[in-house]
């Protein structure tokens, strides 16, 4: 191939794909700064915007080593306590939807930040922000779905406060949470840790949520029978660290901006790359045909109760059975391996037989999911 460049004086097709992957490698070791003169929905999106905001503007402004990890959740040790906290905060248009209700999101999308950080959920707070002129019943229907989610995810409800905002002033209702778990002593799990022929696998099928919401929302004729995914995740994440162990370098859920965002995300932190098999992604076929008709790609569609773990490959087939032995994890696959090059980038092989970057989200083409 070389030879044949130096005889026609022309670059090859790989030479040329080397150079581009080259710039992109060379623009993404780059830190991201934020830049934008105003906030857009976009920075709420779970890409490009939103690591602008929080690596370019909260991190450096913090300076605490907690957030430079990027993880779901930060460790805080008292005395011998050895504990995780988080906190969130859910805005989901409409308030519910096909499998799920922003109550429910509010608890499962908390004890599952906790989860990703290998703690046992045991707490949670929460903070109710209300529109003036919200019905009743409606209160009442999501109060009983926090309750109803607590209960199955085995956490207390603790502490809390309410806020009732002028008519106009908010979406009938958001919602705020902070998180409490015990970090559990078989997990040593870090944004950092993967290594080049480490397995990646994803706890179920992906983009469901997202569509869910989408096709709720009734702004695309489209009809399919898709609801969300919403879930604990602390049952999977149990199962992992029992058969996986030591082997279990990072966990991560991947709601906002979808699986690609939590690619690219681990690849950055790790320098490292990541080879995926599209073919090998389980996706739902009404998922899969409601991407291709809306132009999108369901590796950036949201999720709340599906995981990308990385794990050593001696440890890759138990902490497959384990995950397909958690509730919704039937579908659980591998989906692809670390590799060296390009360093800090996520490629994919598509089903015919060719490779394409998988970029983060960029700009807003999904409705609020979560």
């Amino acid at each position: 191939m070389r030879g044949r460049e130096a005889e026609t004086g022309s670059p090859t097709a790989t030479d040329r794909e080397e150079r581009i992957l080259g710039i992109i490698q060379t623009a993404r070791a780059k830190r991201p700064k934020f830049r934008d003169a105003r906030i857009t929905m976009s920075h709420g999106a779970g890409g490009k915007a939103t690591s602008s905001l929080i690596e370019g503007l909260l991190v450096p402004a913090f300076a605490s080593p907690e957030l430079e990890r990027l993880a779901d959740a930060g460790n805080v040790d008292v005395g011998d306590a050895r504990l995780a906290m988080t906190t969130d905060s859910f805005v989901v248009r409409p308030l519910r939807f096909p499998g799920g209700s922003i109550g429910e999101l509010a608890v499962n999308g908390t004890v599952n930040d906790l989860a990703m950080a290998g703690a046992r959920p045991v707490a949670l707070t929460l903070s109710l922000i209300l529109e003036e002129g919200l019905e009743a019943d409606v209160l009442a229907a999501e109060v009983q779905a926090i309750a109803s989610a607590a209960t199955a995810a085995g956490v207390r409800i603790v502490s809390g406060d309410t806020k009732v905002v002028e008519r106009g002033a908010c979406d009938q209702m958001y919602i705020c949470t902070t998180g409490i778990g015990e970090r559990d002593p078989r997990a040593v799990l870090s944004p950092s840790a993967l290594r080049p022929d480490d397995v990646l696998l994803v706890s179920g099928r992906i983009g469901e949520h997202g569509t869910a919401i989408m096709l709720a929302r009734g702004e695309f004729e489209l009809g399919a029978d898709i609801g969300s995914d919403t879930r604990s995740l602390w049952p999977a994440v149990d199962g992992l660290l029992a058969a996986a162990g030591p082997q279990l370098r990072c966990l991560r859920d991947a709601t906002r901006g979808g699986v690609a965002s939590v690619l690219n995300e681990l690849a950055r932190a790790s320098g490292v790359a990541m080879l995926i098999r599209e073919a090998a992604v389980p996706v739902h076929p009404a998922v899969a045909g409601a991407s291709e008709i809306l132009g999108i790609d369901p590796m950036h569609v949201a999720n709340e109760g599906v995981l990308v773990a990385a794990v050593a490959p001696e440890g890759a087939q138990a902490a497959l059975e384990a995950l397909r032995a958690a509730p919704g994890g039937e579908q659980a696959a591998v989906i692809g391996s670390v590799k060296t090059d390009p360093p800090g980038m996520v490629l994919v092989e598509t089903a015919f037989g060719g490779r394409r970057v998988l970029d983060q989200l960029v700009g807003d083409p999904l409705p609020r999911i979560c």
